[in-house]
């Protein structure tokens, strides 16, 4: 039986983890005053991941299209997943040994949160393991011959980097929706982020 809260699943945080949400809408956040420039940039690095998942996702439609050649494809689309994977197992590493800590210990009431959202890390690292073999396959297959084969392994790549994807994004939008509000409640000087 799958856990209601499992990443494949989940569409939103119990609601007695929004507590501070319902305080600190997101609709306000960036006029917020406690609004600083280390949560700017967390903002903006979760709205990267999202673009760069967008980017993949169109260059593989494109190739699948025909719009673009598969010699061309390979050089496009192996370094923009690398970049795309490196930065965000770097970014999960310092969530999980740096900003979790600090936002755990200043909101214990949220401690389950924080643990789901770490368990999740967990989840999207063995979803990049899938799509890093799965994008070897495609990337062998396309200085192949065998059509078929080229085309089993565009398949397979797309059905598993979608289920990384799809998480990752409700992934991030959970994560903001518990992490931004203790920032503006407290303000990142009072809790150690500046």
């Amino acid at each position: 039986m799958t856990e209601p809260l499992d990443l494949a699943r989940r569409r939103e945080l119990p609601q007695e983890w929004l507590f501070l949400l319902q305080e600190f809408p997101r609709k306000e956040w960036l006029e917020h005053d406690n609004l600083g420039p280390l949560t700017e940039f967390w903002l903006n690095r979760h709205d990267g991941f999202r673009n760069m998942g967008n980017t993949l996702i169109a260059m593989l439609q494109q190739f699948r299209e025909g719009q673009v050649p598969p010699d061309r494809f390979g050089g496009m689309f192996a370094p923009q997943l690398q970049l795309f994977l490196t930065e965000l197992h770097n970014h999960h590493m310092i969530e999980d040994h740096h900003y979790f800590p600090v936002l755990m210990d200043a909101e214990k009431r949220l401690i389950p949160g924080f643990e789901l959202l770490e368990a999740d890390h967990e989840m999207i690292h063995q979803h990049i393991e899938t799509v890093v073999v799965s994008a070897n396959e495609l990337i062998v297959s396309l200085q192949g011959d065998d059509k078929d084969a080229l085309r089993r392994a565009t398949d397979n790549y797309a059905a598993v980097s979608e289920a990384l994807l799809m998480g990752l994004k409700q992934h991030l939008s959970d994560e903001e929706d518990l992490i931004v509000p203790i920032i503006l409640s407290r303000g990142e000087s009072e809790l150690g982020l500046s």
